[in-house]
């Protein structure tokens, strides 16, 4: 899908007022009312602006140290760097399948439009485009978006590049919106659901996966010599905290699901596990965490009124 298929939805985010125009050429989006220009590469329409590569307002981490963190242009370095389609070791890709699966229990229906948050590896239009959904993969890279329409060529399938605090969509577009493993990266994760909850459909629904009671380690950076937490989390979650991020008064319901457990994970038993149906390994994990009570993830579901 092309930025063209999904000028309906979009929004200027410099005014947040205007529709866009697409170019003759197809290579830039203009506002209407700002006349602020977006460039279109490959079929992916990039908001970020250079003003926006300003650091934003720091968290506690950095708060701490005195410090603060550029997250756009560390993403964007990050996605250069690390490659997030690799295929991981055989444990967490068996993790990465049931937070997967445990998502995908919560999307109902044959339509609708899905944002997928921080895409990462595009598993969600993967599995979502060839059920009928429309899927925007968003990201703040352009490795990783232009990537995922090359794996993932749908036509129903587009990509944005994008921040959550400047979201380029207009009100009530998306019947969910998914963000798996990104919200522990987050320097504001209050505003973040904010600005997701924003774009959603009344009746829509939010899904937010993270680990769940996380102790952050830290190493020594090389570079700074202070603490780095490692893989870049910024904060660790509970039902409570994920609660308490959103209570508008346009929220209808907050659920919660927890799930994996540490002794399953000690024990490789991803090797017989993987082997189970999604709601089998679900009845077993549920029953090991009656048994010795410690996930390791968590589901956050928001649904809007």
């Amino acid at each position: 899908m092309s930025a063209k298929n999904i000028l309906e939805i979009l929004q200027c985010p410099a005014c947040n007022a205007g529709d866009l125009l697409l170019s003759p050429e197809n290579n830039s989006l203009t506002c209407k009312n700002c006349s602020t220009i977006y460039n279109v590469t490959d079929t992916i329409p990039s908001f970020i602006l250079k003003k926006d590569n300003a650091p934003p307002v720091a968290s506690k981490i950095h708060i701490n140290q005195g410090t603060t963190f550029n997250y756009i242009d560390h993403y964007q370095k990050d996605a250069a760097e690390y490659d997030y389609f690799a295929k991981r070791d055989n444990e967490t890709e068996h993790l990465d399948r049931r937070i997967r699966e445990y998502i995908a229990s919560f999307i109902n229906g044959a339509t609708g439009n899905i944002l997928d948050a921080g895409c990462g590896k595009a598993w969600v239009s993967q599995l979502f485009c060839p059920k009928g959904f429309n899927v925007i993969s968003m990201d703040i890279s352009f490795e990783n978006t232009s990537r995922a329409l090359k794996k993932y060529p749908f036509p129903n399938h587009s990509a944005v590049i994008a921040d959550v605090y400047a979201l380029p969509f207009k009100e009530k577009s998306f019947d969910y919106i998914v963000a798996s493993e990104v919200i522990e990266h987050i320097v504001d994760p209050s505003d973040f659901i904010r600005c997701l909850f924003r774009v959603l459909k009344p009746g829509g629904i939010l899904l937010v996966t993270t680990p769940y009671k996380e102790k952050p380690a830290y190493s020594l950076c090389i570079h700074c010599n202070k603490p780095t937490p490692f893989n870049a989390h910024l904060h660790s979650f509970d039902e409570h905290k994920l609660q308490s991020l959103y209570s508008a008064k346009d929220l209808k319901k907050f659920d919660y699901k927890t799930f994996g457990n540490k002794i399953l994970i000690h024990f490789r038993m991803h090797h017989i596990l993987k082997y189970f149906s999604f709601q089998l390994w679900k009845t077993f994990d549920k029953f090991i965490n009656i048994v010795y009570n410690a996930p390791v993830r968590v589901l956050a579901k928001w649904e809007k009124s």
